[in-house]
């Protein structure tokens, strides 16, 4: 047991625990519980929004999976998790202030709000629920594995006994906090993860003789690990374009994502989060998958992949300085974990159970049912996480495609083009989810169709559905609240 590790890192969460305590007294004294627990009371400023969304964003996947992705790959991963660089500046751009004002104008807590005040189709938002409580149990169960993972490193305990404590730990301070908690230790675990990721790199730098040594490290073992190509030659520059899509222009579709851009209080706050968004995102993305890299040559052999960043902050780092620095790992897990597991529950609570089974439902019962419904979707994700897959990043991008192919168009175009209709946004989640499903297995089963991710192709069938089915009906329905 690393104590000197621990302890720092023990600290850390008894300190996001005593946020959960105040979000919660909070809670109780809001007008609105739905609205205070889901999205904050849209009360967020510039700062607040930013490391949010950076926090969200940046998960299990990016801190563990993406630089141990990096650490078996080389360079060329370094060069396609770039792609994430303007994620956070196209969601509010794109979204922005129409986002906002009409998510208000519907009273709108969750993206599945939006899509049936748009849409007024009942059908429309059991595809969306169904969709989010599908996919996010895949992104979710990557939380899981990598927290469980992290925690097994430093402590040396079983991975099912690590798994249990963090889920534990997540479960607790999400269901007393709702999302003013989520938002306001995304800030810390935002400023946590950047100053840990600069620590890290000085440190994995300094023990590899410096970069000119690493590099020659590099090469010596495979010429392949510091080219764009991989360490097999088998990254195409199609298939890392089509990343553009996948983490970069289609992260407008993720729910997790698009739900902060209803929750700033004023436009000065979103713009100032486009800018300190930016930054953040394009720092952390960069350093930590060249840490995973650089970490080949200092420390290799290391059998699981997803492990490297816990195990060269153990190496190179003094333990009381590693136990600060993993907790910037630590924050992105928490942070996506709390912020997934509010909406698959807002989705289960808010848009089926509120909406066609118990209307009539008291704010004691809402509390109730949705307290209840997190605690029993935590315990759900703990079993599908006990046997974890070789590379957590590629569970957490499927989960991405999936809701990218059924929300993205649905989303924009419901935003943007008064004649999209509901036969439209049905037929472009169904085509897009069906695609998407489809090429995924194929892929499994023959490589990548045409060379590119999977998200590609049914990102361009959903839109030609929805474009065509509106077109089709659009005699028989008014465009229905048009923008």
């Amino acid at each position: 047991m690393n104590w000197d590790v621990l302890i720092p890192l023990l600290a850390f969460l008894v300190l996001i625990f005593l946020i959960g305590v105040w979000s919660n007294r909070k809670l109780k004294e809001s007008k609105s519980f739905l609205s205070d627990y889901f999205i904050g009371s849209r009360e967020l400023g510039g700062l607040v929004l930013a490391m949010t969304m950076v926090a969200t964003y940046g998960s299990a996947s990016s801190f563990l999976g993406g630089p141990g992705a990096a650490y078996s790959i080389g360079l060329g991963w370094v060069l396609l998790a770039m792609t994430q660089v303007a994620t956070g500046y196209f969601v509010l751009l794109i979204l922005g202030k129409k986002f906002a004002i009409v998510t208000r104008r519907y009273n709108a807590v969750t993206l599945t709000d939006f899509l049936k005040g748009r849409y007024e189709s009942k059908t429309v938002v059991i595809l969306a629920a169904a969709s989010i409580m599908i996919f996010l149990f895949s992104a979710m169960a990557a939380q899981w594995i990598g927290g469980a993972y992290l925690i097994q490193s430093i402590t040396g305990l079983s991975y099912i006994g690590a798994l249990f404590i963090f889920a534990v730990a997540v479960l607790i301070y999400v269901i007393i906090g709702g999302f003013r908690a989520v938002s306001i230790t995304d800030t810390l675990q935002g400023i946590v993860m950047f100053f840990g990721t600069l620590l890290l790199l000085i440190g994995v730098v300094i023990a590899g003789g410096g970069l000119d040594q690493i590099f020659t490290d590099l090469r010596t073992e495979n010429p392949n690990l510091v080219t764009p190509y991989g360490h097999d030659g088998n990254l195409s520059a199609l298939y890392v374009s089509s990343f553009w899509i996948l983490v970069g222009v289609g992260v407008v579709g993720l729910p997790q994502v698009a739900v902060r851009a209803m929750s700033y209080k004023d436009s000065r706050s979103m713009h100032r989060a486009l800018i300190i968004g930016t930054i953040v995102v394009g720092f952390i993305m960069l350093n930590m998958h060249l840490i995973g890299v650089f970490a080949r040559p200092v420390l290799p052999g290391i059998e699981v992949a997803d492990q490297v960043i816990p195990l060269i902050a153990l190496e190179v780092l003094p333990g009381w300085l590693a136990g600060i620095v993993l907790a910037a790992p630590l924050a992105a897990i928490m942070s996506t974990v709390d912020s997934l597991l509010l909406l698959v529950s807002s989705s289960v609570v808010k848009d089926v159970y509120i909406n066609y089974v118990k209307p009539e439902a008291t704010r004691k019962h809402v509390e109730k049912v949705s307290f209840g419904v997190t605690a029993v979707i935590g315990i759900i994700v703990f079993l599908m996480a006990i046997q974890p897959p070789d590379f957590i990043i590629f569970l957490n991008l499927f989960a991405f495609g999936g809701l990218e192919a059924a929300f993205i168009w649905p989303v924009v175009l419901g935003l943007y083009w008064k004649r999209g209709n509901k036969y439209g946004a049905i037929a472009s989640m169904i085509a897009g989810i069906s695609s998407y499903m489809g090429i995924h297995f194929y892929n499994e089963a023959y490589g990548n169709l045409l060379g590119v991710h999977t998200v590609t192709l049914p990102v361009f069938i959903s839109l030609i559905a929805f474009v065509l089915v509106s077109l089709i009906t659009k005699h028989r329905v008014n465009p229905v609240n048009a923008i």
